[in-house]
């Protein structure tokens, strides 16, 4: 695993284990909520690759899937209903040298939140955004969210789904993200891994986490997702992981068009997999610079200092800042 992203100054110099990013906030799922296991996942990740606590920022919006950062002892910003990305790109622009996690719901992220979605795409800030899907609405009585698909009908709806359900991978595909990946909320291992190595992905990074919801979504249960299927005449588990069956989602030559277009191909009908089964693993993965690369170029003292490190004055306390020339047209 690649571990060359990972700024020194992050790392703690004890060893940790998941019970250091464990707050006292008593924690008001419901029994049998997939967020424990994705919030245990996130605990061990950072345990695992050795963060400070205090070298770490969890970024949630609303919903339930957003008290994640109560759970977590890192610094946690609690935002507004959507904004999830919006916050976490402010955070990592002004101090890149920190680890930042974005947190959230499918409603949250892909409903929205879905501008800040794509054009977090777009930019290709280096920060992971882990979103807890279980297909509703979950801490407003279990409405339908935009990943339900058309016809559904969970306990929670009177009538069946009338809208077509986003593909959250596809939409990451076509706005921009370097590393798209899928897994499961009862899958520790598997999402435990999957986190890392979206943590460690220089670039904007989306791990979507299959979730049951245990109190609105009936079709999609924890049982249905262990359940053994058929799949080309022999039963096999539900879930499956697409990389230990030979996928390759590196591109390997970022520069070379016909490779990128091919994964991307390869990428997008994985994403559309139809069958009994559902595919979990990394889709895509491709190493190109950030957006603070990009804004480095154009902007080159962010090579010698962070935003929240660039001088405001002089030795002599002379501001650096020269604001005459924007202040001249108001000068009578």
């Amino acid at each position: 695993m690649e571990t060359t992203k990972i700024n020194p100054k992050n790392l703690s110099e004890k060893p940790l284990t998941m019970k250091d990013f464990k707050t006292d906030v008593h924690i008001d799922w419901c029994p049998g909520c997939g967020d424990f296991g994705i919030t245990a996942s996130v605990q061990q990740a950072l345990a695992e690759l050795k963060f400070a606590p205090w070298r770490v920022t969890m970024v949630s919006g609303v919903g339930c899937s957003s008290k994640t950062p109560h759970f977590i002892k890192t610094y946690g910003i609690h935002s507004l209903h959507g904004r999830t990305l919006a916050f976490a790109l402010g955070a990592k622009m002004a101090n890149p040298e920190i680890e930042v996690v974005a947190v959230g719901g499918d409603g949250d992220g892909y409903g929205i939140g879905a501008a800040h979605f794509v054009h977090a795409g777009r930019r290709n800030v280096d920060l992971a955004y882990i979103v807890y899907n279980n297909e509703v609405y979950g801490l407003t009585k279990g409405q339908a969210s935009p990943t339900l698909k058309r016809g559904e009908k969970p306990k929670s709806l009177p009538l069946p789904n009338v809208m077509d359900g986003v593909n959250p991978l596809a939409l990451a595909l076509s706005s921009g993200y370097t590393f798209i990946a899928r897994s499961y909320a009862f899958a520790g291992a598997h999402l435990k891994e999957t986190i890392k190595r979206a943590i460690l992905h220089r670039g904007m990074a989306l791990v979507d986490v299959l979730q049951p919801c245990p109190t609105y979504n009936d079709l999609h249960t924890k049982e249905w997702f262990a359940q053994m299927v058929e799949s080309h005449g022999q039963q096999k588990p539900r879930c499956f992981d697409i990389e230990k069956e030979g996928y390759d989602s590196r591109v390997k030559d970022a520069s070379n068009e016909e490779e990128v277009l091919s994964k991307k191909k390869q990428a997008f009908e994985m994403a559309y997999y139809r069958g009994e089964q559902v595919p979990i693993g990394v889709f895509y993965q491709i190493d190109l610079p950030t957006y603070y690369d990009r804004i480095a170029v154009n902007a080159p003292i962010l090579n010698q200092y962070t935003p929240v490190t660039l001088p405001t004055q002089d030795p002599s306390g002379k501001p650096t800042s020269n604001l005459s020339s924007a202040l001249a047209s108001y000068l009578v």
